[in-house]
């Protein structure tokens, strides 16, 4: 039986594409031709549980370790109270000034004529004002340790503020003129009763002493176990020096204290 045939399209050869056919009129697909036969079935769904051995977690990336606290504000340094004593008009004011990172506070007051005979500065000074009750001041050794210093008037007639202004300190700064060490001996001997460890520091008026250090240890009659420095009491560094002679004097005490 002969095949039918559209009258508008030529037959197809033997083994080729009809013309009428999606290949002959959009053109050949260029991947490969698809495969004849029983289509392969699909692959089986994943399991619903999980694997037996789960895969290790990743590792951590390198960098620096989260604080144990964060948001925590540092602890504040720990207050150690000094005492600057002396006798009238040996630079203990000027000792706190010249140290203090805060305006020290003072209590100056005008010497008046009332004072002649009873409060003597020395030939050398000229000092025109007096503290009338303390001196305050602070400096912050280093983030652990921050003194508070508290200068003490060096009239007689104001000894009764001492055992107030001593409460609680560690250690005291005895500051002396060496010209003048007769105003030394009762501060030397308040803070022996006291049982407070103090520190000599022999302030040099001028860049020089009158006297050296053994004659002035003789005169003052303290051991060898208190500690005599020379200063400058307008240095700030020369200060800060010596204040850590007094608080290394102060922790000896304390850790002795603690051992016993």
């Amino acid at each position: 039986m002969d095949s039918v045939r559209s009258p508008d399209w030529p037959a197809a050869p033997l083994g080729g594409l009809a013309a009428n056919s999606a290949a002959a009129r959009y053109g050949t697909p260029s991947g490969p031709a698809p495969a004849v036969g029983r289509a392969q079935p699909p692959h089986p769904a994943e399991p619903a549980y999980p694997p037996a051995h789960p895969p290790a977690p990743p590792a951590p990336v390198a960098g620096p370790r989260p604080e144990a606290h964060p948001g925590r504000r540092a602890a504040p340094p720990v207050p150690v109270k000094i005492l600057i004593a002396g006798g009238f008009g040996v630079g203990k004011t000027t000792t706190v000034g010249a140290i203090s990172e805060i305006a020290p506070l003072t209590t100056e007051a005008e010497m008046t004529s009332a004072g002649i005979g009873i409060d003597d500065p020395g030939a050398r000074s000229a000092k025109t004002t007096t503290t009338v009750a303390m001196d305050f001041g602070c400096v912050t050794i280093d983030r652990s340790l921050k003194l508070y210093l508290f200068g003490t008037p060096g009239q007689a007639r104001f000894g009764f503020m001492w055992d107030d202004l001593a409460r609680g300190a560690l250690g005291a700064l005895v500051v002396v003129d060496s010209s003048r060490l007769d105003d030394c001996y009762p501060v030397v001997d308040y803070f022996e009763q006291a049982g407070l460890p103090f520190v000599v520091g022999v302030n040099a008026f001028d860049g020089r002493l009158a006297l050296d250090l053994d004659a002035i240890r003789w005169a003052l009659a303290i051991g060898e176990h208190v500690p005599l420095v020379r200063f400058d009491a307008r240095d700030r560094l020369s200060v800060r020096d010596t204040l850590l002679v007094v608080l290394d004097r102060a922790l000896q005490r304390a850790t002795r204290d603690r051992g016993a």
